[in-house]
C-alpha cells in the first residue's frame, strides 16, 4: 500500500506559490548587492524573468491580479483589502485557490493574506499571521506538506511572507523581533549601501536601504527553509514553485506608481519537468498570465474561467532569447486606481520593450502618498534637509518633486535612453505618431477590458454606453474642457 500511495503521489501537479511583499529586484540573482543566496540558488534551478511586471503596484491589488488572473479595473480590487480601505472583488469572479479546490487540489495561505472576501477565498488551510518569523512558516508548510501526502492529494499553497514590508515604526522593517534560532540576522552598513537611482542619495535613505536589505535577506532564509521542506518530503519533483513580489520598494518613484520600480519586478519560475534551467529569460511577461499557467501546469485549462486577462507562459518558459512577436507578446498593460480608500489616482499604462505610456486619468488631482511612505525618514529629509537642484526645485531621486505631485494627463518615455523616465515625450512633436499610436493601443486594451476608466469629455465611456447606441455624440477628448464645451 505505500508503494502504491507514492506512485499515486508522483503524478500529482503541485504548486507552490512565494510571494514577497513590496520586494524589487533587490536579490543577488538580479545583480543587487544583497546576501540572497538561497534565491539564487534557486534561480540556478529554474528560470529568471528579467522584464516580468505586475498589473499594479499596491499590494492587495497585485495580489487580486496573481489570484483572479485579471486586472483591478476587471476584478474589481481597485485599491487595499484591509482596515478602512475594504476594497475586494466582484462576487461573480473566480480565484484560483477557489477553482483549484474544485478541482480536488488542497488549497492553502499562510501569511499575509490581504485580499477579500472571504468566500471568494475558501482555502482549506488559511493559517493567516503577521510575523516575520519565516522559520515558523516554513514549519507551517512542512505541516501543510504533511496534510497533502496524507490526503493523497494534489496542493496549491500560497506563502504570504511579510517581509520585507516597513513596519508600523518609521523607518524599520522588523528587524528587532525575535526570531527562532535558525534565522540569522544579517546587518548591513549603511554607509556602504548603494541606494537606486530613482530615490535620493541621503543619510536617511542609506540608513532605511540597510533595514530593508536586512529583512530581505531573512526572506532569503525562509525560501531556504521551505524549499528544503518540499524536498525533504520528496515533493520537490511534482511541484511548480513560482517566487515573485507584489510591488516593488516602500521609496517614492517605487511603490504606488506605475514607474519600472514600482511594476518590474523579480520573477523566478521552477518547472520540475523542464529540460532547460538555470536561464534568463528576456521576455516579457505579466502577473495576469500566472493564473492561465497554472492552468496549462495542472491540465485543468478546459474547466478554466471563460475570461482571463493573460496567456500561459509555458509555451516561451525555457527561452533565453526573445521569440518572434507573432508568437509571444513584446508589451503589457496595467492600472491602478487606489492604494487606500484616500489615494485615489486613477492610470493606465503600456509598456514595450522599449517604451512606456502613462495615462493619467485624474491628472488634475495631486499625487497622493501612501501612509508608509509619507511617514519615512527618507521622505523627511527629501522635503526637510535635502539640497535642491540646479534650478533650486526640490527633487525625489533625479525627478522634480513638482512633477512627482502634478503629472500631465499623458507621460511616454523611450526607456533605453531614459529609464527613470523623467523626460516626457508627450509634448514632443517629434513623438507625435508614437504618442497617438500608444493611446489608440492603450484605449483598445481599455475597451476590451471593461475599464469603468476610459473616459470621454470628463465621463466613463462605459457609463454612457447605452447614450452613445442611441445617437449621443461627445467630444473624442479625455477631459471636460470649460472653455470649449461644444463640440466641433
Amino acid at each position: 500500500m505505500v508503494e502504491q500511495a507514492d506512485s499515486r503521489a508522483t503524478s500529482f501537479k503541485n504548486i507552490l506559490l512565494l510571494i514577497a511583499d513590496d520586494l524589487g529586484k533587490n536579490l543577488g540573482c538580479y545583480g543587487a548587492e544583497v546576501t540572497t543566496p538561497n534565491i539564487d540558488k534557486f534561480a540556478t534551478e529554474g528560470v529568471l524573468f528579467s522584464h516580468a511586471f505586475t498589473s499594479t503596484a499596491s499590494c492587495s491589488n497585485s495580489r487580486s491580479v496573481i489570484y483572479t488572473g485579471l486586472h483591478t479595473h476587471q476584478s474589481g480590487q481597485y485599491g487595499l483589502a484591509g482596515k478602512a480601505h475594504h476594497f475586494v472583488i466582484f462576487d461573480h469572479v473566480k480565484t484560483s485557490p477557489a477553482f483549484f479546490g474544485e478541482q480536488g487540489y488542497l488549497t492553502g495561505l499562510i501569511g499575509k493574506v490581504h485580499v477579500g472576501p472571504d468566500y471568494s477565498y475558501p482555502w482549506h488551510v488559511r493559517n493567516e499571521s503577521a510575523t516575520r518569523d519565516v522559520a515558523w512558516v516554513a514549519d507551517q508548510a512542512g505541516e501543510f506538506f504533511d496534510k497533502a501526502k496524507a490526503a493523497e492529494q494534489p496542493f496549491f499553497l500560497t506563502v504570504g511572507y511579510i517581509d520585507p514590508h516597513r513596519d508600523m515604526t518609521r523607518s524599520g522593517f522588523g528587524n528587532s523581533e525575535i526570531f527562532d534560532a535558525r534565522i540569522k540576522d544579517i546587518p548591513y552598513e549603511p554607509s556602504s549601501i548603494k541606494v537606486p537611482a530613482y530615490i535620493n542619495n541621503l543619510d536617511e535613505s542609506r540608513f532605511e536601504f540597510s533595514e530593508y536589505y536586512s529583512s530581505i535577506s531573512r526572506l532569503d532564509q525562509g525560501i531556504g527553509l521551505i524549499l528544503e521542506s518540499l524536498k525533504a518530503r520528496g515533493l520537490e519533483d511534482d511541484t511548480l514553485v513560482v517566487f515573485l513580489s507584489d510591488n516593488g520598494p516602500p521609496f517614492l518613484n517605487s511603490k504606488t506608481t506605475l514607474y519600472d520600480p514600482g511594476v518590474r519586478l523579480p520573477f523566478i519560475v521552477r518547472n520540475p519537468k523542464a529540460a532547460v534551467k538555470g536561464i534568463e529569460n528576456p521576455n516579457m511577461v505579466s502577473y495576469v498570465d500566472i493564473f492561465p499557467t497554472f492552468l496549462e501546469w495542472t491540465g485543468k485549462t478546459q474547466h478554466a474561467p471563460t475570461i482571463l486577462a493573460g496567456q500561459s507562459i509555458f509555451p516561451i518558459l525555457e527561452k533565453s532569447e526573445l521569440v518572434p512577436e507573432s508568437e509571444w507578446k513584446h508589451r503589457v498593460f496595467g492600472s491602478h486606481t487606489f492604494h487606500e480608500v484616500t489615494n485615489y489616482w486613477p492610470t493606465r499604462f503600456l509598456r514595450t520593450r522599449r517604451y512606456k505610456y502613462h495615462r493619467n486619468v485624474a491628472w488634475r488631482l495631486d499625487f497622493p502618498f501612501s501612509a508608509d511612505l509619507y511617514g519615512s525618514l527618507t521622505w523627511d529629509a527629501i522635503r526637510h534637509s535635502q539640497p535642491r537642484g540646479k534650478e533650486g526645485d526640490i527633487l525625489v531621486g533625479q525627478r522634480k518633486l513638482s512633477d512627482y505631485i502634478f503629472r500631465p494627463p499623458e507621460e511616454l518615455y523611450d526607456l533605453d535612453e531614459d529609464p527613470l523616465e523623467l523626460v516626457n515625450l508627450a509634448v514632443d512633436e517629434k513623438h507625435k505618431e508614437r504618442l497617438l499610436e500608444f493611446r489608440g493601443l492603450l484605449e483598445k486594451w481599455q475597451d476590451e477590458t471593461l475599464d469603468p476608466w476610459l473616459y470621454r469629455d470628463g465621463v466613463s465611456k462605459r457609463f454612457i454606453q447605452h447614450h452613445l447606441d442611441a445617437g449621443m455624440i461627445v467630444p473624442d477628448r479625455f477631459d471636460l474642457d470649460l472653455e470649449n464645451i461644444r463640440i466641433r
